[in-house]
């Protein structure tokens, strides 16, 4: 099996510090930015590795897989779908409504 490290390589690390100097005045914000993307790349390793010895093996489940494991966020209009959903069973109407406007701007008149 090919040897998959889930240590970054340096060039990448140096690109999220780069990265993170959008945070440079809140060090712990500075500092999560760089583990999180970290982390992150190291569970996208292994999730690759274990992809492709599923398909060494024969089975074809990695598309479940991947979308089990890296959904994709809800949509604008999902969303917002969901923020009518919660104003029509509690008529709150003390709820942020920007999101819903923001979806309501992107569909066509």
């Amino acid at each position: 099996m090919t040897d998959h490290s889930i240590t970054p390589p340096q060039w990448r690390v140096q690109e999220w510090w780069e990265q993170a100097d959008q945070y440079q005045d809140d060090p712990k914000t500075y500092f999560d930015y760089v583990a999180t993307e970290a982390a992150q790349w190291g569970a996208d390793q292994e999730l690759e590795a274990c992809c492709g010895l599923l398909i060494q093996q024969g089975f074809d489940v990695v598309d479940d897989l991947r979308t089990a494991r890296r959904p994709k966020p809800p949509s604008l209009k999902e969303q917002a779908l969901e923020v009518v959903t919660g104003l029509e069973k509690r008529w709150d109407l003390q709820c942020d409504l920007t999101l819903l406007r923001r979806a309501l701007e992107q569909l066509d008149d």
